[in-house]
């Protein structure tokens, strides 16, 4: 019985080690953005809860403006990322630095 519990545990913990799963606030966001918690929707609309999302791509912005557009009164963009044609971030030849729209928030 112990075998049982203990060698998928050991290939899980193996898959997870080769793989880490990355934390990042960007797939937080994603999540929150595209698919929203029945509890993330009432604070939406039963409290008026805006959700302020900070350095998205400009095409995850554009599909979020088009797909979820029952909610972009709850929704704020800041930093957002400029990109390519092919979704990739854009980079400023000067500084190095990613390009960020300029959100009139400074």
């Amino acid at each position: 019985m112990k075998d049982t519990i203990v060698i998928p545990a050991l290939i899980l913990l193996a898959i997870i080690i080769a793989n880490p799963v990355s934390a990042s606030a960007d797939s937080w966001q994603e999540r929150m953005l595209f698919k929203p918690t029945p509890a993330q929707l009432d604070m939406e609309q039963s409290r008026g809860r805006i959700m302020i999302y900070e350095g998205l791509k400009d095409t995850q912005v554009a599909n979020a403006l088009d797909s979820q557009f029952g909610r972009i009164e709850h929704m704020m963009f800041t930093g957002t990322v400029v990109t390519d044609n092919r979704g990739e971030a854009l980079v400023d030849e000067e500084t190095g630095e990613v390009m960020i729209e300029n959100d009139g928030c400074e």
